[in-house]
């Protein structure tokens, strides 16, 4: 007989379920509320009073009720295949936009100090080209190119010659101040030009830089005439800017109600409190808006070109530079409240007469430090001074790197950047060598020599703008006959003339939706992980076994004491006691075997 169908016939002889010696139901629940393991079926029993006794069978019931519910809405759910949906409105901050002019300076105001440049230029460009003057500009002087060099002597052709090079021929050059052919010493350094020509020139144009001693020298060429006149022209613009104080500059650019005509945000209108004055060297009065004024972000809750920012630019082309800017319109970068604009790397131009409509896009990236990366949290840990009054970012520390090496080399600041500590800018009484040990610095700096981009590393958290710009003709031909004279009117004192649709700009920046995209690093091994995981598998293995050789002993020991005689699982005394007893009706008692159900070695003693 198996071992199962010994077991049945015991049970059924030690516990006959007819006659006087049967258990009755009451008794049978009695035995399993004093040995079950399930919550109040046992205070059933062993409470005193009927109200208290009552009170645990309807909190039992309940509890049971319970279950079964859940369990039915559970199996209900999952054969409905049900999905849920979760909606979350947020709102994004409106990230700080800043707006220049690409004319720094109004030409009138400047023109005195930049009188003696401009007709060096106007003579080298005759001297080149042979064009005469355009007449009919309004704001250039009624002289000829010829008696505009009467008179006076040269000092920025003399300083840094304006040379013109024949292919075939690199050791001579024609100089623009005399006319004449002359020896050339020096290495010859061809930049790329940003005019492309479908025909080859016969002559290359350059000007030449030497140090104090004019030992050492270099020929900076070009493919273009457009290209080295506006390069040689933006040194000296440099060097004379350098000198003028900050006061004057700010107030020889364009104020905010010049430059802003109209402003809208989120539907509200704006005007010039709403933007902050932020002085660029190159691009002269800057405004920003939504720089934390009062420590306060504006943010939107609607995505759309009519919940972000729109503003009517005022250009005046009429005081542009033209020597100094070739194009006309504006231009503008979106950055943190505590982020420095760099206009002049990654700025966006606006288009004169044109609407110009820019989406916009945040990804939001958090990278780990090390061991995981080589980015720093704040630049605290970067051995470069950061000379910005803004966040530490990978551009901030090159520029920094770059005028802290311009300052230990050269002696001075270059213009275009912050100005460090104990530091002044470059000019040519001071410093006369500072143009050949800036362009030498900066050929060294683009070759990766000068370490800076080694020391420098990527900041773990950055915000970006992903943009997406569309343009559209402004006004419409239709419209301008009544949009103009309104937008005159409104200006009233601050614009002295009727304006034209090419001294206006119009700009859109919104979010194109408010999905925000962050990327997050996070470390795929943790420390936790790595000490707990083995922990826990160093206690199953164990464990498993334990349990593998408790049933291999029990096994052995049953067909041990078989073999011998001796009594095993199945005889009438019972190895273990149980927990509980089973009365009954007589005194014979049930020994020897468990309930079927009960747990293994629960016996029910008498």
């Amino acid at each position: 007989m198996a071992p199962g169908e010994k077991i049945k016939a015991k049970i059924k002889k030690n516990l006959p379920v007819t006659g006087p010696q049967a258990p009755t139901i009451k008794e049978l629940m009695r035995w399993y509320c004093l040995n079950t393991n399930t919550h109040g079926c046992r205070r059933i029993v062993v409470s005193r009073g009927r109200l208290r006794r009552l009170l645990w069978v309807l909190f039992t019931l309940t509890a049971v009720a319970l279950i079964f519910w859940q369990c039915a809405l559970l199996i209900s759910s999952f054969y409905t295949v049900s999905v849920s949906i979760k909606v979350h409105f947020q709102k994004l901050d409106f990230p700080a936009v800043t707006i220049c002019n690409i004319n720094p300076y109004k030409y009138s105001a400047v023109r005195d100090l930049l009188a003696d440049l401009e007709q060096e230029t106007r003579t080298a460009l005759k001297n080149l080209y042979g064009f005469p003057e355009n007449k009919s500009r309004k704001r250039r002087e009624a002289e000829s190119w010829t008696s505009a060099w009467e008179g006076t002597r040269p000092k920025f052709l003399k300083l840094v010659p304006l040379l013109a090079f024949s292919q075939d021929e690199t050791s001579k050059a024609r100089d623009f101040l005399t006319g004449r052919k002359r020896k050339v010493s020096g290495s010859i350094i061809h930049k790329a030009s940003d005019v492309m020509h479908v025909h080859e020139s016969k002559e290359v144009v350059g000007f030449q830089l030497c140090s104090n001693d004019t030992s050492k020298c270099a020929v900076y060429t070009f493919s273009s005439g457009v290209n080295a006149i506006q390069e040689w022209y933006k040194l000296h613009y440099m060097n004379i800017m350098a000198q003028v104080p900050l006061e004057k500059k700010i107030n020889m650019s364009y104020s905010a109600e010049e430059l802003l005509v109209t402003c809208f945000f989120d539907g509200m209108s704006c005007d010039a409190r709403n933007f902050t004055l932020f002085h660029h060297p190159m691009y002269g009065n800057c405004y920003t808006f939504n720089n934390r004024e009062n420590e306060t972000i504006l943010s939107t809750s609607m995505g759309g070109s009519e919940y972000g920012l729109q503003v009517i630019l005022y250009i005046n082309e009429e005081e542009y530079n033209p020597f100094l800017v070739s194009s006309t319109g504006a231009k503008v970068i979106v950055h943190r409240q505590d982020e420095y604009p760099f206009i002049e790397d990654i700025g966006t131009e606006i288009e004169t007469a044109m609407a110009t409509s820019i989406g916009m896009h945040l990804t939001e990236s958090f990278k780990l430090s090390e061991p995981y990366s080589q980015c720093t949290e704040d630049g605290s840990d970067v051995p470069i001074s950061n000379i910005y009054n803004a966040a530490y970012s990978l551009q901030i520390c090159l520029h920094s790197c770059f005028q802290a090496k311009m300052v230990e080399k050269c002696g001075c600041a270059q213009y275009s950047q912050p100005l460090p500590p104990a530091a002044n800018y470059c000019n040519y009484q001071q410093h006369p060598n500072w143009m050949y040990c800036y362009y030498q610095l900066h050929q060294a700096f683009v070759r990766e020599e000068l370490g800076c981009q080694s020391v420098c590393r990527e900041a773990c958290s950055f915000k970006e703008w992903t943009l997406t710009t569309s343009l559209a003709q402004w006004p419409s031909e239709v419209s301008e006959k009544w949009l103009l004279p309104i937008l005159t009117w409104d200006q009233g004192q601050q614009i002295k003339k009727k304006l034209n649709k090419t001294d206006l700009a119009k700009l859109l920046i919104f979010y194109k939706d408010l999905n925000q995209r962050s990327i997050m690093e996070s470390p795929a091994n943790s420390v936790s992980g790595f000490f707990l995981g083995p922990a826990w598998g160093l206690q199953m293995c164990p464990s498993a076994l334990s349990q593998g050789a408790e049933l291999d002993a029990r096994d052995t020991a049953g067909a041990g004491r078989a073999t011998t005689g001796q009594p095993g699982l199945g005889s009438d005394k019972a190895e273990e006691e149980g927990t509980g007893s089973l009365p009954t009706s007589s005194s014979k008692s049930i020994q020897g075997q468990d309930l079927p159900g009960a747990p293994l070695g629960t016996g029910v003693p008498a």
